[in-house]
């Protein structure tokens, strides 16, 4: 009804343009009067001038009135509860507490290498020989001697229970008998040096030493073994999560070279703060069943420090900012068949981020329809038109 009594006025406006004094157009041209056609003229550019003012009114009109032309268009999400599993990130490189080289225990020729690169070895397996500088020699000596002395206690022993013989007999040939036997068992610990066993099972990584080469203790590195079943990562946490990351959560490790990820699980949880750094360490454990990954490979750790069943998230673009540093979004209600709705500016409470995502606590419930696209560009109670 209003647009027809716009237009209806706007019709009379022009109707009436040059017929202001009645005298028309043609009448003043007729009658060739000059002054009166410059008057008539003067006349007309003014009624121009006040129907042009008077159009711009009547626009700003239309413009206020006929909203539904300049209705901002958006699209809108729906607030949904979904589980959030929450991960504290962090960097780290692989490591392995059976990563040793060995070094020998007695000076001399590195006269046999037993083993090569690559090799996969057993604990105890003997891996080099040392020359013993005659030290097998000395022991088998030794061991004839204490043979003889083992056998002159036993027949004095036998004589002393039969009350045969004197005491002090007895007593020095048992003394001679447990000299000779640990003496026997010195030079053995001593003979052991000049072989190199392996600590533990594993792979002989680096035969570094070559056979033939003189050694000496604490300073000629011989063999490397690594053991690639018991790998983990040990990764520096700060302190304000101490409640949250607990021995058990469940961890996320990728390795970027190889584009891999595994799931595992914290194993140890240091119980020492760092006061330098305000930390404490977490020992992630590694599975390694096709042996692939090598100690100091880089890694990135995602522990699983919070958890919600029923979290609302939603894109982190989404949520403004107000001059009072409260954050807010928009939501719609009353949708018409037409897809048109009322946005309205919600105040809401954030939790912890994820990725692109972050957690709705307060303002937002399920269901809830947001806007997404063109978020910027509305005002609080504005009609929009919804274009899903």
């Amino acid at each position: 009804m209003k647009k027809i009594l716009i237009i209806f006025s706007v019709s009379l406006l022009l109707a009436s343009c040059g017929q202001k004094d009645g005298t028309s157009i043609e009448k003043v041209i007729e009658d060739g009067d000059l002054t009166a056609i410059r008057a008539k003229r003067s006349e007309i550019v003014t009624e121009q001038q006040e129907i042009a003012n008077k159009l711009k009114q009547l626009d700003e009109a239309i413009a206020s009135l006929d909203s539904i032309k300049k209705l901002p268009l958006v699209t809108t999400i729906t607030a949904k509860d979904t589980l959030f599993n929450h991960y504290l990130e962090l960097q780290g490189s692989v490591e392995t507490k059976k990563n040793i080289v060995l070094y020998p225990e007695a000076a001399g020729t590195l006269v046999r290498v037993l083993v090569k690169e690559g090799q996969r070895v057993s604990k105890g397996q003997v891996l080099a020989r040392i020359d013993d500088g005659g030290l097998s020699q000395q022991v088998a000596q030794m061991e004839v001697q204490a043979e003889l002395a083992k056998t002159t206690y036993e027949r004095q022993k036998k004589l002393w229970e039969q009350k045969i013989g004197s005491e002090i007999q007895y007593l020095q040939a048992k003394t001679n008998y447990e000299s000779s036997k640990n003496g026997v068992d010195q030079m053995k610990r001593q003979l052991a040096k000049a072989t190199v066993t392996a600590p533990f099972s594993g792979i002989v990584d680096d035969v570094i030493t070559e056979q033939g080469s003189v050694v000496a203790p604490g300073q000629s590195q011989l063999i490397r073994i690594v053991n690639l079943d018991d790998m983990y990562i040990e990764v520096e946490v700060p302190e304000s999560y101490i409640s949250s990351i607990v021995k058990g959560k469940e961890t996320k490790v990728y390795f970027p070279v190889l584009g891999k990820t595994i799931d595992t699980k914290i194993r140890q949880v240091g119980n020492y703060i760092n006061p330098n750094n305000r930390s404490f360490t977490v020992e992630v454990a590694v599975p390694n069943k096709d042996g692939i990954i090598k100690p100091n490979l880089t890694a990135k750790v995602q522990i699983n420090d919070y958890t919600s069943e029923k979290a609302i998230l939603i894109p982190q673009s989404i949520i403004s900012e107000n001059a009072e540093g409260d954050q807010y979004a928009y939501v719609t209600s009353g949708k018409d068949a037409k897809n048109i709705a009322e946005a309205k500016r919600t105040i809401v409470k954030t939790g912890k981020t994820q990725g692109d995502y972050i957690e709705i606590l307060e303002g937002i419930t399920n269901g809830d329809d947001i806007i997404s696209e063109g978020a910027r560009s509305v005002k609080d109670g504005q009609k929009v038109e919804i274009i899903n």
